[in-house]
């Protein structure tokens, strides 16, 4: 089996980005797969989740959204940071920073939403954490 991954693993890293994006549509329409898709199922859930502790009255805050408030100038520079950051697409995480303000990420670590707030701060964005 793991000969098999790595075989199909060598021959993506032959093809050029115009076919590795046509077999991306491909089974995104085949088996309605995308690299979206965890990220908005994991939000619903998420935000359900944060709901009822705030319904439990005086608990401390566990989890945090980064907001994208502004692109900056450097607007390239802030859609590769959102790319590394959760695995969108060029096209989705150009979307995101283009219609600022969006969330990032949502219900992160605190550790983790300070870590993206200074990536995208480096790159020149405007950044909050909720």
């Amino acid at each position: 089996m793991a000969d098999s991954v790595d075989t199909i693993f060598e021959e993506l890293g032959k093809m050029s980005v115009l076919d590795l994006v046509q077999l991306k549509n491909k089974i995104e329409e085949e088996w309605g797969i995308t690299a979206a898709a965890p990220v908005a199922v994991a939000a619903p859930g998420a935000a359900a989740g944060g709901g009822d502790g705030a319904a439990g009255g005086g608990e401390e805050q566990t989890e945090f959204n980064v907001v994208l408030t502004n692109a900056g100038g450097q607007k390239i520079q802030v859609i590769k940071v959102v790319r590394a950051v959760t695995g969108l697409g060029l096209k989705e995480a150009k979307d995101l920073v283009d219609n600022a303000p969006n969330a990032v990420k949502e219900s992160v670590p605190r550790e983790e939403a300070d870590s993206i707030k200074a990536q995208l701060e480096e790159a020149g964005a405007e950044v909050e954490i909720k």
